[in-house]
């Protein structure tokens, strides 16, 4: 069955129809919400959203839109409100005062790196996601939607709402902006 038919079973009340649907799109939207947020603990609460919204707005759906595009529109809204949240809050530096009163900062080591259980490809994915982190909001989320969920310009348009040709030139202008922090980073090796 095609994600509209399982989701017309799901509105007529056959929740399996549903848990195929939330299989068939776990991972792609796991992807999707990192490679928007870079946030592993915040992409499994925005996957979890995005899904209890679907189920509880599930006879909104009408048949007209694929369902990878509601789906997607709803994942992105999500991640574009967590996304402005987080440049809102205010980040604090970590001060210790020893016993002579004097402040100092508290040193945290980082933990996320650990060499010997991390292959290349995680090294590289690292590196992207960082890059990524750098360039604005609008590049980085059709970016994301083009080539590394590689959905189509139509339904990048319809699930952004913008223009086709504003998706193409986002898309160029945020890979640009990509290999230009990606460049520093892969040079590339002289005989």
């Amino acid at each position: 069955m095609n994600d509209e038919d399982l989701m017309s079973q799901f509105q007529m009340g056959t929740v399996e129809a549903f848990d195929i649907l939330v299989g068939r799109y776990h991972d792609p939207l796991t992807n999707y919400i990192y490679r928007f947020l870079g946030d592993v603990k915040e992409c499994e609460d925005l996957l979890q959203e995005t899904f209890l919204r679907v189920y509880r707005n599930r006879h909104s759906y009408r048949r007209i839109a694929k369902f990878s595009t509601w789906l997607y529109t709803i994942a992105g809204n999500l991640a574009r409100s967590e996304y402005r949240k987080r440049k809102r809050r205010r980040l604090y530096s970590l001060q210790s005062v020893n016993r002579d009163e004097e402040e100092y900062e508290v040193e945290i080591p980082d933990e996320t790196f650990l060499p010997d259980k991390h292959a290349e490809g995680t090294i590289q994915d690292k590196y992207i996601q960082e890059a990524l982190a750098q360039i604005p909001e609008e590049f980085r989320e059709v970016v994301v939607l083009r080539d590394v969920q590689q959905l189509a310009y139509e339904e990048i348009a319809d699930i952004t709402g913008l223009p086709m040709g504003t998706v193409k030139s986002r898309i160029n202008r945020g890979r640009t902006k990509l290999q230009g922090i990606l460049k520093e980073v892969y040079v590339p090796e002289e005989d």
